[in-house]
Formats: structure tokens, C-alpha cells, sequence
């Protein structure tokens, strides 16, 4: 069974940094893009970004461009979100998912495209 484990979350002050971890368990992790999204209170699921199965393309939504950093490391099977001048707008429930489809420079934005998602970890920038 394919699991997807997010830790890191927690409250944070605006302006402060946060680090996100997503550890895939029972899955090949090496051959698929990772994404990662998150859900506002009182909005929809919206897309953050996307990081290869290589690690060498990243994709960015445009609210957290140069603020948010993604990175992988296909030994550990882990993808990392590294958030920094948080504002209370990064205020959600942050995702990882598993691509559907295998490729070694593919992205993806659509939620359609990603499979398997983990069960979400709160992030709360607040003073």
C-alpha cells in the first residue's frame, strides 16, 4: 500500500520559514513527479508546485515564487517544501501527491495528474 507521510507543519510568525517533509512508503518514488498544494480555510485545494521525477525541473504557482523552494532526495524517498517569508495567506493545509504517470522531466499543475496524496499537514503563520 503506497503512503504518503507529510510532517514539518506547525504555527510560525509572518516572516518566519518552514520546512516540509513528505516520505513515500511501498511505491517506486525515483520515477515520478512530486507535487505539492494546499487548502486555505474556506477555499479550494489550489496547486504550490512540482518537482520531476529528476529532481532537474520545478514548477512554481505564482504566490509562492522565490518565497517557496521544493527539492527531493530520491534515496531517502522524500520531498521537501522549504517555505520562507510566510504570510498569514500561506495559512492552510499543506499536500504532497504522487504523480500519476512516470517521466523523468515531466510536471504537472492539475490535480487530475497526481494519484496518491498524503493526508495533509496545518501550517499556521500567525503572530
Amino acid at each position: 500500500q503506497v503512503q504518503l507521510i507529510e510532517s514539518g507543519g506547525g504555527v510560525v510568525q509572518p516572516g518566519g520559514s518552514l520546512k516540509l517533509s513528505c516520505a513515500v512508503f511501498g511505491s517506486a518514488f525515483s520515477s515520478y513527479a512530486m507535487g505539492w498544494f494546499r487548502r486555505a480555510p474556506g477555499k479550494e485545494r489550489e496547486y504550490v508546485g512540482c518537482i520531476s521525477a529528476s529532481g532537474l525541473a520545478i514548477d512554481y504557482a505564482n504566490a509562492v515564487q522565490g518565497r517557496f523552494s521544493i527539492s527531493r532526495d530520491n534515496v531517502k524517498n522524500t520531498v521537501y517544501l522549504q517555505m520562507n517569508s510566510l504570510t498569514p495567506d500561506d495559512t492552510a493545509v499543506y499536500y504532497c501527491a504522487k504523480s500519476v504517470l512516470a517521466g523523468y522531466n515531466n510536471l504537472y499543475n492539475s490535480e487530475n495528474s497526481f494519484g496518491v496524496w498524503g493526508q495533509g499537514t496545518q501550517v499556521t503563520v500567525s503572530l
